[in-house]
């Protein structure tokens, strides 16, 4: 074997350890401080839920009382310099009461990207400076290139459950935790 076969053998042996490492690394989810983020989720949710809406029966049909219901998933969440940014995937759910049946009226999964500030006068501790969110269409997929790393993108297409917003619904609802759910 010559001196040259040996380092190209060196340089192939090595080249694939660094593709190894470096795959290792990037199928691993991202830290998230979960203490800052059990922090932020209600204020990040409340704010979602509030700015939430549709056009579906339930924004239209009084009788039907219907609200929204939203859970944020973190994929990101970093702090610099006072402001927390949060890369989330969120989940909305409109959820109404008809003749004691649940009924789902509207709903809606998309990556938002939340900046807080801490507030000691604001609910929660904190309060919300700036949410964007995808546009529609084809902007969608260069926006979330831009706004999240590879394996938040990856999650992005994973469905959140809707359990959580069924048993919140039921019991904002004052309805019985096995109350059937329908469309509107």
């Amino acid at each position: 074997m010559s001196v040259l076969s040996f380092r190209r053998g060196a340089v192939g042996v090595g080249a694939a350890a660094v593709l190894a490492a470096t795959g290792t690394w990037v199928m691993w989810p991202a830290e998230v401080d979960e203490a800052l983020w059990a922090e932020v989720r209600p204020v990040i949710e409340a704010r979602v839920a509030a700015d939430s809406r549709g056009d579906g029966p339930g924004e239209t049909v009084p009788a039907w009382r219907a609200r929204w219901f939203c859970r944020a998933e973190a994929l990101e969440l970093e702090e610099h310099a006072g402001e927390i940014r949060a890369g989330v995937n969120t989940l909305c759910i409109e959820y109404g009461v008809h003749d004691q049946t649940l009924v789902e009226c509207g709903a809606g999964q998309y990556p938002q990207v939340v900046r807080l500030q801490r507030d000691a006068a604001a609910d929660g501790g904190y309060r919300v400076v700036s949410r964007e969110e995808p546009p529609d269409g084809e902007g969608y997929g260069p926006w979330t290139k831009a706004h999240f790393g590879v394996l938040a993108r990856t999650s992005l297409h994973e469905p959140m459950p809707s359990a959580a917003l069924e048993s919140a619904a039921r019991a904002h609802f004052s309805l019985p935790p096995d109350a059937s759910v329908g469309d509107c």
